[in-house]
């Protein structure tokens, strides 16, 4: 007698326990057991793709076979076979909108499919343009029909992010209010946002979803002063029942703008309508944002999304080959996670790069031709400054010792050093702020966060001291 689904479903609950949330989705999530080549001994377990087949069996086959052996009763052997079925839905094209407000542009997608990947059509499993959307229920910049729950790909650095999120979606009353996802460029935030709007669009028609850029909004209210109809704008801006903003600190010291965008916070608020933003830094970590804005913004929950870790790379990056019909052997989805750590639209562009590349020229995708294709973008990830160069520079620069870096020393002579070095790490890097605290000493985030703010202060009141930050950093980029 071979395995039954509900033996395999506890054996998947396991799996989950084990390896953990993110981990299982990306891998093990996908994996079904084939019963009709099974037996009691021998089950074939299948996974959709040849990428997702060599990962699997390198890395979690023991686990599975562990499994599978406790759920048994008895020893038993597993085969993994790819079986091609569609896990996640292919870039749609738009469906055509009902009105100008929901008229939605296709991006264009630079790599065409492989010849040697057949292309099977079945019927998408995430239809992201919803079809139902009562007319006058969006308004705004168009939405990118790619940016679906479905096609996210979850992991430790974005989850809680994900799971708010998708709760905000789905609850028709305020969550939290406002929810504001913060973090780096291309670390999925309007993605997240556009998956927020698209979600309201089809499954709560009745609500009004407005999606706009905060320069879209600073350009619309300009308009307004300028043509007599800020009536018309507050009523545009204040009869939504969820208003989404991208990039809001792009209205930083932008006083006329940001009292406007305080009264329809108020307003919004007032009648319990969900305000939705993402910016770039955390709302307390914001320059140019008036204090009471500030604490507004403070009152609900500000989510930050980091960058992805090496497993959540690979699997956005697996999600991506199959949209575009081909398929990446482990050694290429390994170089380019390794290379590009911080930004996965860089990470998709690239894997866009080698598709299209080996499309054109008929040639088989490999470390060495993508390495070559990639030769530019991989120049310039590598360009980024070791915090330990930075420290190292500047202790030489001030004559200080290495170690006072990481020290408790709190003299003038140290202190100043020390907080441009965590000024230029987390200008020259990527690194968090968590992380920049770990790197001088095991010191909390919000020290290094004073640190940045100090410098960059006295760097407009100090010449001698501007001039010697520009002098380090030149010197830095120029190692």
């Amino acid at each position: 007698m071979t395995i039954n689904t509900t033996q395999w479903s506890q054996v998947k609950d396991w799996l989950k326990s084990e390896v953990g949330e993110s981990s299982y989705a990306s891998w093990l999530a996908p994996l079904e057991i084939d019963i009709e080549s099974s037996n009691a001994q021998d089950i074939t377990v299948t996974v959709p793709t040849r990428f997702m087949h060599d990962w699997v069996l390198r890395h979690y086959s023991d686990l599975i076979k562990r499994g599978l052996s406790q759920a048994m009763d008895m020893p038993v052997n597993i085969k993994l076979d790819v079986k091609q079925v569609v896990v996640h839905a292919p870039e749609p094209k738009p469906t055509p909108a009902a009105t100008p407000a929901q008229t939605m542009s296709q991006p264009a997608q630079p790599a065409p499919v492989t010849p040697q990947a057949p292309q099977p059509q079945p019927t998408p499993v995430a239809q992201p343009a919803p079809k139902k959307a009562s007319e006058g229920t969006y308004q705004g910049n168009p939405l990118d029909p790619r940016f679906t729950f479905e096609n996210f790909v979850t992991g430790k650095s974005n989850e809680f992010a994900y799971a708010a999120a998708k709760r905000i979606a789905e609850s028709e009353d305020m969550a939290y209010n406002p929810f504001i996802l913060h973090g780096g460029v291309g670390l999925g935030k309007t993605h997240l946002m556009h998956a927020i709007a698209w979600y309201i669009r089809k499954h709560q028609t009745e609500r009004k979803v407005m999606y706009i850029s905060a320069e879209k909004f600073l350009h619309n209210f300009i308009s307004a002063l300028k043509n007599k109809t800020t009536h018309n704008f507050k009523d545009t801006f204040r009869g939504v029942d969820v208003l989404m903003i991208d990039d809001v600190q792009f209205i930083a010291g932008k006083e006329a703008t940001q009292e406007e965008f305080f009264h329809t916070f108020e307003a919004l608020v007032s009648e319990r309508k969900q305000i939705i933003l993402t910016a770039d830094k955390s709302p307390h970590e914001m320059q140019g944002i008036e204090d009471r804005l500030r604490s507004r913004l403070g009152w609900g929950l500000a989510t930050e999304i980091h960058k992805p870790d090496l497993e959540t790379r690979l699997a956005i990056l697996d999600q991506k080959a199959q949209s575009l019909g081909i398929e990446i052997s482990r050694n290429v989805a390994m170089t380019l996670a390794s290379k590009i750590e911080s930004n996965v639209r860089e990470l998709e562009g690239a894997l866009n790069r080698i598709a299209a590349h080996a499309t054109l020229v008929q040639q088989e995708i490999t470390v060495e031709s993508a390495t070559e294709l990639l030769h530019d973008l991989f120049r310039h990830v590598d360009r980024e400054v070791p915090m330990s160069e930075i420290q190292k520079k500047v202790a030489e620069f001030y004559n200080i010792k290495m170690s006072d870096m990481s020290s408790s020393r709190r003299v003038r002579t140290v202190a100043r050093p020390r907080q441009i070095a965590m000024y230029l790490a987390k200008t020259l890097t990527t690194k968090s702020f968590p992380e920049i605290g770990k790197a001088f000493g095991g010191r909390d985030h919000t020290t290094v966060m004073h640190a940045a703010k100090t410098v960059e202060k006295l760097m407009n009141e100090d010449n001698s001291l501007l001039e010697d930050v520009n002098l380090l950093q030149n010197m830095l980029k120029s190692s």
